[in-house]
């Protein structure tokens, strides 16, 4: 435990031994009877002095009262602030923190996009190589289908030709 810690353990039991800490003061200050006096003196017949006595003794122990409670206020005051700055701290560290996170996120999407890219090039051209093969063979498949053709062609001709030859030789 700290020290600080430790001091607010010590009050808080003090506190509770001496009851509410607001009336705490003006309770360990009186004795019973005077605060039984305080009640008796709100007749009119009393004298001046006594009245006045009271009310500077009532004045004091108000006035600390009221010290001691705007000084509670005050602190009270201060450790909300505390506590606000502190979530303010908090969610910058935060907003921050998620700046950074997206920022290192787009980093490394982008990387990757720039590693697929590449990729898909590289796939392409081996595709690409592979297409230009099948066609290049296909090209030289057609010019043989053609000069079969033509070669067909050729042989068709001859035969009909000496079909005709044949054909037309008198008969002997």
């Amino acid at each position: 435990m700290s020290e600080q810690d430790l001091k607010n353990k010590e009050q808080d039991q003090y506190q509770d031994q001496a009851g509410p800490s607001i009336f705490s003061d003006l309770g360990r200050s009186s004795s019973p009877c005077e605060v039984q006096g305080r009640h008796r003196f709100s007749s009119p017949s009393l004298s001046v002095s006594n009245a006045d006595s009271h009310t500077e003794t009532l004045d004091g122990k108000t006035s600390s009262f009221f010290a001691a409670l705007d000084a509670s206020i005050e602190t009270l005051q201060k450790r909300a602030q505390q506590l606000i700055d502190s979530i303010n701290e908090s969610r910058q560290k935060d907003h921050t923190l998620m700046s950074n996170f997206r920022d290192s996120l787009k980093m490394k999407v982008s990387d990757l996009v720039e590693k697929l890219e590449e990729r898909m090039y590289h796939i392409y051209d081996h595709h690409n190589k592979l297409i230009q093969e099948k066609l290049q063979e296909f090209s030289e498949k057609i010019e043989k289908i053609n000069n079969l053709e033509i070669e067909l062609k050729q042989v068709c001709h001859t035969v009909e030709t000496v079909y005709k030859d044949l054909c037309v030789q008198p008969e002997i």
